[in-house]
């Protein structure tokens, strides 16, 4: 299965890409050599194997919650480059 030129080219412009002659040529020859590793990938027998949802065996580590005390306020704005009292100040983003 090869991609013509015309197809990538089609597919540039559907995906907004502005694609010189050099870079055509370049994704044209890209995009058959995926399609024929694609090819031999679809060869592969796969009959006993059994689907994965991830490669590793992996559970996730979890570590209970704890409460603690948070920095004190006063620390925490000791090096804010602007602050109110007890907030920082940071300029308006919103109009």
């Amino acid at each position: 299965m090869s991609v013509p030129k015309e197809e990538i080219i089609k597919i540039a412009k559907l995906a907004k890409l502005k694609l010189n002659d050099n870079e055509i040529e370049k994704f044209t020859s890209q995009f058959n050599q995926i399609l024929d590793y694609m090819k031999k990938l679809n060869e592969i027998n796969t009959d006993e194997v059994q689907p994965l949802s991830h490669p590793l065996e992996i559970n996730n580590v979890m570590r209970d919650d704890e409460l603690k005390d948070s920095i004190p306020r006063e620390l925490a704005l000791s090096n804010a480059p602007d602050k109110d009292d007890k907030f920082f100040k940071v300029p308006k983003v919103i109009k």
